[in-house]
Formats: structure tokens, C-alpha cells, sequence
């Protein structure tokens, strides 16, 4: 096989297009967390929690006037919980039918249309504050459903479009997406809260997702055959590499997907690596402000830094997985299982260490920053497995695990928040000591059972074979 050059493909024009979605995707589900802040009156969004005096404070900031035209709510601190939460009801919904669905009618229409229908609820989230907050849990719900089926949407174009031995280049660039929205938006957002007025995040994201709806749908196709501008050698290449591996039986084989171990190994990974991805994600600005009495909030780039450091960690261990696997000769399953160590285990070894430093912020934070980075690698590990083991049920997959992932972002900052009543530093260990725990079980299991090979029943004849 002669594989065709990257620049100006098809396949990486995708990946771009893709990749731009994610950003838009996450700069869409971050975005609230920022603005309420700006949403709610001051005295009402005072924590229940006590302030440790454990450490010094560290901000000293001047208060610059700023625009305080948006409109305030009356909001507790429960409600507050209920407005954040309730994206993730919609998300884990639509996870399982999604990736059926897309299997049925094609990824390129389900992942369009989420993003479409994800970026409407956006415009439309300051109209539905003011109706009250039935509305706006609603609005954020229905956000949810509309981004649930868009990873199991890109699992499944990519089931059709990505050869082999570029599946780790090009799911990570991607997804990566997913981290730079992260990166940009958190400080984004409290630049538009601060100049404008809260309502403007919800326009100016929710106005750019409709945007890139339009190039979506007019350069994206679900196969390289329907592709209207592919190159003839850049679409035999793609389909040739693909030849054995793709089932062309139009049922799901649901049992035997369901008892195969290797899925189980992905669903315990990615369970518990985003039970420390959730976790950090809500309570790491707490944790700052409350602990090490240092507000994040105020340093943008601080709580944004992070997140930089996994999209730079993703790309590049996407590049050296598939070097690894083509130059190197080594096998996927190695591959697999070493960057999913690598990103499991690095992050709850920082994890840990993060809540032993006494009060040195600075330390904290690259901690943090280590950890979150760390965490990049399983991109190129558990995260696209799912494509290794059944390339024709991807999207299926990834809906299943990505279910039992969402979990953790519900159950783990409610456990967390639970713990740390009287933010002492021992509760605080003893969430991290949690999250780190969850992580060496997932790293240890994803070792002993994941798979790099096409299972039996992903390929065509598996039927005829059994009966």
C-alpha cells in the first residue's frame, strides 16, 4: 500500500473541520460555568463551605470597574449545581442511540445536526434564563442531547475514513479540539463577560457553531465514495487499507459485543479516567481558592493552563503512537496499553502529590498542569481502542462506553463536594487520594484485558461461522 500524503487530503481536511467542531463544542459546554458567575447576584453565590486559613492569601488584585449591565438571578448555591448539572442528563442519553444512529444514517448528518441543534440552545440560553430556571436546566438538558451523539458520530466517520495506521494522527487531531475549546474559551469567555455583558458569550459561541455548521455540511462526506473532491489514489488507499475490516451485516451483534472483555476494558478506563477529569474540571477552582487561597478565576491563563498542556500532549502522542506502530513494528495492543499506563497512571502519581505541597501555589498548579497533561496520552490509548477491536461498530462502542463515562461527571464532584464540608487539606487529600485510586484500577485493568486485533464477531462472516 502506498499511503498518499497528508497535506491538502481529504482525510486531514476532515480531521481539521473536525477538529474545529470539538473546539466549538467545548467552548459551548464551558462557556456556562464562566458566565454564571456574571448570572448571579453576589451575596447569593456566597459558598456554604468555610474558608480554611491553612495558607496565606495570595490576591491582591484592584478592582477595575467593569460592564454590569447583564441581568442578575437570585440563584443559591443548589440551583447553581442543578444549572451545571443538567447538560449532563441530556448527554448521557443520547450516548448508546447515537452511535446507533449514525451507524444507520451516517455520522457526517448526526455530528452536523448535534453541533447545529447544540449552538441554537446556545443562542437562545439568555431568552430562557429570563423565563426562569425550569427554562434555562431545560435549554442546558437539551444542549446535552445535542452533544451527546457527536463523539460516537465521529467514531463512526472515522470507522470509514481513517487507514490503520493513521487512526492515532488523525483521531487525536480531532479530538484534540475538545481541549483547545477548554483553552481558549475559560479566559474567553470572562473577556466577554468583562468588556460586554454575560449574554454576549452565549451569542458570539452560539453564532460561530451555526457557522461552522454551513462548511460542515458542504465539504463533509460520510465515506471516501461519496466524497465529491478526493483524489482517485487518496480514495483507493483509504478503501484498500480498510478491505478486511469493516462487517458489511446490517444487524448489531449486541451479545456478543456486550460479552466481549476487551469492550469491558475500555468502558473501566474510560470511566475512570474521566472520574479525575470531572473531578478537576469543577473543583480544581475551588480547590485553589478555598485551600491555597488563590483565586483562579482571576488567572485565566492559570486555570486554562492545564488544558494547554493536554491538546500539546494529544497531538503529539497521536504522531508518536502511529510512528511507533508503523516504522517501529510495534504491535496496537502494545501501544494501546502503554500510552493508557502512561496517561492513567502519571496523572494520579501528580494527582496525589498535589495535595502535599502545603501552600505553595505555584507548585500546585504545575502539578495539576503535569497531571491533566499526563492524562493526553490515553487519547492515543483506551480512547480510540474502540476503532482497533471493531471498526464497523465504533460509533456503537464508543455510545456504550461513553455512557458509563459520563457517570463520573454527575456522581464525582457531588462525592467530592460531599467530602470536603469543612475544606480541611486531609479532605481534600482524601478526594484526590479517590480520583487516583479510580485511575490505577483503570490503568491496571485496561492492562490485562484490552485487545488491538478486529474481534470475530466485527467482522462479516462471524454468522456464518456459528451457525
Amino acid at each position: 500500500l502506498v499511503s498518499v500524503p497528508a497535506c491538502c487530503s481529504a482525510r486531514y481536511n476532515l480531521a481539521l473541520l473536525a477538529c474545529f467542531g470539538f473546539f466549538l463544542l467545548y467552548a459551548l459546554r464551558v462557556n456556562l460555568s464562566v458566565a454564571l458567575v456574571d448570572m448571579v447576584e453576589s451575596n447569593t453565590s456566597l459558598a456554604k463551605n468555610v474558608t480554611s486559613n491553612v495558607c496565606p492569601e495570595h490576591s491582591s488584585t484592584i478592582n477595575v470597574p467593569r460592564n454590569t449591565t447583564g441581568v442578575k438571578y437570585s440563584w443559591d448555591a443548589d440551583t447553581q449545581g442543578w444549572i451545571l448539572g443538567s447538560f449532563f442528563y441530556g448527554y448521557i442519553i443520547t450516548q448508546i442511540p447515537g452511535g446507533y444512529l449514525a451507524s444507520k444514517i451516517g455520522g457526517k448528518l448526526l455530528l452536523g445536526f448535534g453541533i447545529f441543534g447544540t449552538s441554537v440552545f446556545t443562542l437562545l440560553t439568555p431568552l430562557a434564563a429570563n423565563l426562569g430556571v425550569g427554562y434555562l436546566i431545560a435549554v442546558r438538558a437539551l444542549e446535552g442531547l445535542g452533544e451527546g451523539v457527536t463523539f460516537p458520530a465521529m467514531h463512526s466517520i472515522w470507522s470509514s475514513w481513517a487507514p490503520p495506521l493513521e487512526r492515532s494522527k488523525l483521531l487525536s487531531i480531532s479530538y484534540a479540539g475538545a481541549q483547545l475549546g477548554t483553552v481558549v474559551s475559560l479566559p474567553l469567555s470572562g473577556l466577554i463577560c468583562y468588556y460586554m455583558n454575560w449574554a454576549y458569550v452565549f451569542y458570539i459561541f452560539g453564532a460561530l457553531g451555526v457557522l461552522w455548521w454551513f462548511f460542515w455540511m458542504f465539504f463533509v462526506s460520510d465515506t471516501p465514495e461519496t466524497h465529491r473532491s478526493i483524489s482517485h489514489a487518496e480514495r483507493e488507499y483509504i478503501l484498500s487499507s480498510l478491505k478486511d475490516q469493516l462487517s458489511t451485516q446490517k444487524s448489531v451483534p449486541w451479545r456478543p459485543m456486550l460479552e466481549s472483555l476487551p469492550l469491558w476494558a475500555i468502558v473501566v478506563a474510560h470511566f475512570s479516567y474521566n472520574w479525575t477529569f470531572y473531578t478537576l474540571l469543577t473543583l480544581l477552582p475551588t480547590y485553589m481558592k478555598e485551600i491555597l487561597r488563590f483565586d483562579a478565576q482571576e488567572n485565566g491563563f492559570l486555570s486554562a493552563l492545564p488544558y494547554f498542556g493536554c491538546w500539546l500532549c494529544i497531538i503529539l502522542s497521536g504522531q508518536i503512537a502511529d510512528y511507533l506502530r508503523e516504522k517501529q513494528n510495534f504491535s496496537t495492543v502494545c501501544v494501546r496499553k502503554s500510552f493508557t499506563l502512561i496517561g492513567m497512571i502519571g496523572p494520579a502519581v501528580f494527582l496525589v502529590a498535589a495535595g502535599f505541597i502545603g501552600c505553595n501555589y505555584a507548585l500546585a498548579v504545575a502539578f495539576v498542569t503535569i497531571s491533566t497533561t499526563l492524562g493526553g496520552f490515553c487519547t492515543s490509548g483506551y480512547s480510540i481502542n474502540h476503532l482497533d477491536i471493531a471498526p464497523s461498530y465504533a460509533g456503537i462502542l464508543l455510545g456504550i462506553t461513553n455512557s458509563f463515562a459520563t457517570i463520573p461527571g454527575m456522581v464525582g464532584p457531588v462525592i467530592a463536594k460531599n467530602l470536603t464540608h469543612n475544606n480541611t487539606k486531609g479532605e481534600w487529600q482524601m478526594v484526590f487520594y479517590i480520583a487516583a485510586s479510580i485511575n490505577l484500577f483503570g490503568a491496571i485493568f485496561f492492562a490485562l484485558f484490552a485487545s488491538g486485533e478486529v474481534q470475530d464477531w466485527a467482522v462479516s462472516g462471524y454468522h456464518l461461522h456459528r451457525n
